[in-house]
């Protein structure tokens, strides 16, 4: 295995997006998934790129081959990259390890009785970092995910909601979330941890865009991105309550990485500007695996992963008998799979199609990778009768 410096370089260094994007059959091949994998909203198995970049990193690590900078170049192409693909700039994009640390600042500088709104469903990711705020007065409120627009009111200081929900992957209405929030000058915190790779986000829209990484964008476990795209603009917030929050941000977990590698030692105090002040101290080794997949991603482009992923989705869909939808995951509850489809979850593990359960559903995720033999191993297995 080649473990000099300069593919450990390599590994880290923007590539410049192709002329012609890849199709979706072409980066198929780049992933060695070996059953019906229908588990994105678990982990995203890794495109052979980043796996590979990640296996060297590793044994660089293993016999001291190479400085640690250049495993730490890949969070600054990692950056980049999600910035290129969630439509803003790497100077309004925050680097972290996971949804919830990445959400507390924000929490954090909420007011005493300030009120959040979420819908009914909402992972804990992003209710938790608000709801622990109880001791001082901060209100989380819950409301239908398909009425949750109108439900933001004047009392209403933050909504956080998914842009797909985890458990039945249904996609938010961001537009009208948004607007009406912005009409009462509330917050808007988007997790699209289920939704970045697939769906196309413009992170623009929201005041932050959190997401973990190892899902349907395809990196190891370990990596996550924050945007902070209202940040720069804060001083130029025509909103009272809206230019107070921001006052109060602060990067409560910096550390030598928010420096910008300005610093190392004492005070006073150098942090970076923008977003990159909100920085932890990356886990080198996941981001050499996160820069290569990000690429490979912006390579075929998330318009057609979109179109494709949904085709997929609406073709299980149809062959259940469903009506079909605008989400790339199709959740079925358990309790209706047993009864129209009998020992369904038994068939599936014996096809060894890769699926999950949440909230009281099963959860299929059709991504790139995957292609209409997948589907149909998946029908086989939920339709057919079961053998005697």
């Amino acid at each position: 295995m080649d473990i000099n410096a300069d593919s450990a370089r390599a590994d880290c260094e923007t590539a410049t997006p192709s002329a012609h994007p890849l199709t979706i059959a072409q980066a198929r091949t780049e992933w060695d998934v070996q059953t019906a994998f229908l588990d994105s909203c678990s982990y995203g198995p890794p495109p052979r790129r980043g796996w590979e970049a990640m296996q060297r990193s590793l044994d660089q690590w293993r016999v001291g081959s190479v400085p640690w900078p250049r495993w730490a170049e890949s969070v600054d192409t990692s950056r980049e990259l999600f910035g290129r693909l969630v439509g803003v700039p790497a100077d309004q994009v925050a680097t972290g390890a996971a949804v919830s640390q990445l959400l507390a600042p924000i929490a954090t500088a909420l007011p005493d009785g300030a009120e959040v709104l979420i819908p009914d469903i909402e992972f804990t990711s992003g209710v938790y970092p608000f709801a622990v705020h109880a001791d001082r007065g901060v209100r989380v409120r819950t409301a239908p995910l398909d009425t949750l627009a109108e439900a933001v009111d004047e009392s209403t200081t933050l909504v956080s909601v998914s842009a797909a929900q985890s458990a039945t992957g249904e996609v938010a209405d961001i537009p009208a979330i948004t607007q009406r929030a912005r009409e009462v000058g509330a917050l808007t915190v988007l997790d699209g941890t289920q939704a970045a790779g697939w769906l196309p986000l413009d992170a623009a829209d929201v005041d932050f865009l959190a997401v973990a990484a190892y899902k349907w964008l395809c990196a190891p476990r370990g990596t996550a991105f924050l945007t902070m795209p209202s940040l720069l603009g804060a001083a130029h917030d025509d909103q009272p309550r809206r230019a107070a929050f921001f006052d109060r941000l602060k990067p409560l977990a910096a550390g030598w990485f928010a420096a910008g590698g300005a610093a190392s030692y004492g005070m006073p105090m150098h942090l970076a500007d923008g977003a990159r002040a909100f920085d932890i101290s990356p886990a080198w080794h996941s981001w050499v695996g996160t820069a290569p997949a990000l690429e490979l991603l912006l390579d075929v482009g998330v318009d057609q992963i979109h179109t494709h992923d949904l085709a997929l989705a609406n073709r299980f869909r149809t062959g259940l008998g469903l009506a079909e939808s605008n989400s790339a995951i199709v959740s079925i509850g358990l309790d209706i799979a047993d009864r129209s489809w009998p020992g369904a979850l038994d068939r599936l593990d014996e096809a060894g199609v890769r699926y999950s359960q949440a909230g009281g559903n099963m959860r299929f995720g059709f991504h790139l990778f995957n292609d209409e033999a997948d589907v149909d191993a998946a029908l086989n297995a939920v339709t057919s009768t079961a053998t005697a």
